[in-house]
């Protein structure tokens, strides 16, 4: 069997040449050190950067070129729709506070099965459907979707620079309303 071990993620590029496709859960897609089988005597080893989260398209590219592209794999989800905008808003506001992995689409919200988190929104007048598709949930906002590195510019950044950023004064600030973060969790 051969084994390809791939280390670089690659913008999506639906012309590139590829060995095979790769079908992988959102969970899997999270995954940077894992084999897996593709079946055809070809099995791929991914050894990406810790934190790589993949997206369906995304090319893994081993080091002498050979290219695999990732598929979205179709997997148990819950599907919510609303009759309003608004309504539909408010659901990604609750869900975003548990920190529930949510794919957003302008006519519905896509997540994980979990009957407390199907009741919640139930309960707050969205429908919710059990559904088996593929899930591409939205990164995070700090960089949680990282731009592949193959592709990016060269850019490093550490905050330590070896000397001090201490300027003998501070830099609070008030704009006249509160940063503070809290709210139960249930």
């Amino acid at each position: 069997m051969q084994i390809l071990t791939l280390t670089v993620r690659r913008a999506a590029d639906p012309a590139a040449p590829v060995l095979g496709e790769l079908p992988l859960t959102a969970d899997q897609r999270t995954r940077s050190r894992y084999r897996y089988d593709l079946g055809a005597d070809l099995a791929v080893l991914l050894r990406l950067p810790r934190g790589t989260i993949l997206a369906h398209g995304d090319l893994l590219e081993a080091p002498t070129g050979e290219r695999v592209r990732v598929v979205a794999q179709a997997e148990p989800t819950l599907w919510v729709t609303a009759s309003s905008a608004i309504a539909l808003v408010t659901a990604a506001y609750h869900l975003g506070n548990r920190h529930v992995p949510l794919e957003i689409q302008p006519d519905g919200l896509r997540l994980a099965p979990d009957p407390v988190l199907s009741a919640m929104v139930r309960g707050l007048g969205l429908t919710v459907r059990e559904e088996v598709a593929p899930f591409q949930p939205v990164g995070g906002a700090y960089g949680d979707r990282a731009v592949p590195q193959g592709d990016a510019p060269s850019h490093d950044h550490t905050h330590s620079h070896g000397h001090s950023h201490s300027h003998g004064h501070s830099h609070s600030h008030d704009h006249g309303h509160s940063h503070s973060h809290s709210h139960p969790h249930p």
